[in-house]
């Protein structure tokens, strides 16, 4: 059975519907939500015209304002029409066909297609770096640089599982990974079987079994905390490199966070850019870059040291 209302309701719900600025309101914003200046551009009226009857329907419970994106904007009842007014609003907005609503609905939808192009640029121009863009990841980010260069022969010191090698390996003529933990090296072998040109070593990066002058690029990324002798790793790095080849290393900046290292396992504290740069320098590399490159944002706020430097003469 359908509910019924009284007289009073009844009348004061077609008294506001009587006026044509409230019909189209009203059909318009069941497109969308929108702002004052939208419904204007949309509904071609002047802009106190659509303020005075948007506050009419607004006290009547027809529509009601939400914060989006930082503006206010006017939308149907999230909760619905209230109950006296629905059947009249519903029968009214259902049976009215017109070509001054369609255009206005036309309008609207362009009003909104205006709003969102270029609105996320804008609202993260000087921050892109922060936030997420459909396909825009640091993931992808990572797997596509690499295709600037063409890498060579590449030994990846500290490698772990792979990781990094894996996304190198498109861009690589042959990747090495060593790492002295035999369930790692075992783990990646496994996992990257599929690579033909890159392979796995248990080794001791404090003595690599390569010859000297075999690669063109030496990696050490974060593999530097977990040696006692740092100054070793890296005349290992220079001593396998051809002339010409870089060295890439990267590693935390010296901090006072013992506890929270621990569990890894690291066995230095780290090194100021200074140091570091020192360490290379007289393992006989010279140095293109070397800096604090990253900050974490969550506490203890470790920072990150990364370095480049090429191999001369021999």
């Amino acid at each position: 059975m359908a509910a019924t209302h009284d007289l009073e309701s009844t009348i004061h719900t077609c008294r506001l519907l009587s006026d044509p600025t409230r019909v189209r309101l009203l059909a318009v914003l069941s497109v969308h939500a929108l702002s004052v200046a939208e419904l204007t551009e949309a509904t071609r009226l002047p802009q106190p015209r659509v303020s005075t009857h948007l506050r009419k329907l607004r006290e009547a419970g027809l529509v009601e304002t939400s914060r989006i994106a930082g503006q206010s904007r006017y939308r149907l009842p999230a909760a619905g029409w209230p109950v006296a007014q629905k059947p009249v609003v519903e029968a009214v907005l259902q049976t009215t066909v017109d070509p001054l609503i369609a255009e206005d609905a036309r309008r609207a939808r362009a009003a909104i297609a205006a709003r969102h192009k270029g609105a996320w640029l804008d609202g993260v121009a000087g921050r892109m770096a922060r936030h997420y863009s459909p396909g825009r990841t640091w993931e992808a980010l990572a797997r596509t640089l690499p295709g600037v260069a063409k890498l060579g022969r590449v030994a990846d010191i500290g490698s772990g599982d792979g990781a990094v090698a894996e996304i190198l390996a498109p861009y690589a003529q042959h990747i090495v990974c060593v790492d002295n933990n035999p369930r790692v090296v075992s783990a990646g072998r496994e996992r990257l079987a599929h690579l033909p040109h890159l392979r796995f070593l248990e080794a001791d990066m404090h003595a690599l079994p390569f010859d000297s002058d075999t690669h063109d690029l030496v990696l050490v990324l974060g593999a530097l905390q977990y040696s006692a002798s740092p100054a070793a790793v890296l005349r290992e790095a220079a001593r396998i490199l051809r002339i010409g080849g870089r060295v890439v290393v990267s590693g935390l900046r010296r901090h006072v966070h013992h506890a929270e290292v621990q569990i890894f396992g690291h066995v230095n504290v780290g090194f100021e850019p200074e140091e570091l740069a020192d360490l290379l320098t007289d393992a006989g590399l010279r140095i293109e870059h070397c800096a604090v490159v990253a900050r974490e944002h969550r506490a203890p706020h470790f920072e990150v040291v990364s370095a480049t430097a090429t191999l001369e003469s021999s």
